[in-house]
């Protein structure tokens, strides 16, 4: 009876430590971020604009293709949003990591261009 006691409290320890680091590992992106983006037909540099509620994102872009409403998820420090400026074009998928207060990641849009991009949160 005492090991069994001693090996349930152990997977309790075990458990608890493991959410401990679950939680530590999400990140919070919710605000202003200033990114620049580059692809084989030019650069800019967007505004866009985080609300996060656990995982799921909603916000803005606002940039050189137009603005508009987006929406994505963020699993730990794996990042993917998407937004449509002009739905005959289709959406712009951007992919990356955050870590603090940076982020990058590359960006398909529609299939017409790819490119890469990183982000610096401004407010």
């Amino acid at each position: 009876m005492k090991r069994f006691s001693l090996v349930v409290i152990c997977l309790v320890v075990l458990g608890l430590v493991a959410s401990a680091t679950l939680v530590q590992a999400q990140e919070n992106i919710t605000g202003k971020w200033y990114f620049t983006v580059v692809t084989p037909k030019g650069s800019g540099n967007p505004v866009v604009t985080f609300k996060q509620d656990g995982e799921k994102l909603t916000g803005q872009y606002s940039g050189s293709i137009g603005e508009a409403p987006l929406t994505g998820t963020l699993k730990g420090k794996d990042l993917v949003f998407q937004f449509t400026t002009d739905p005959k074009k289709g959406p712009a998928i951007y992919t990356g990591k955050v870590d603090g207060k940076t982020m990058s990641g590359t960006v398909d849009f529609a299939g017409i261009a790819k490119g890469t991009w990183e982000g610096k949160k401004i407010k």
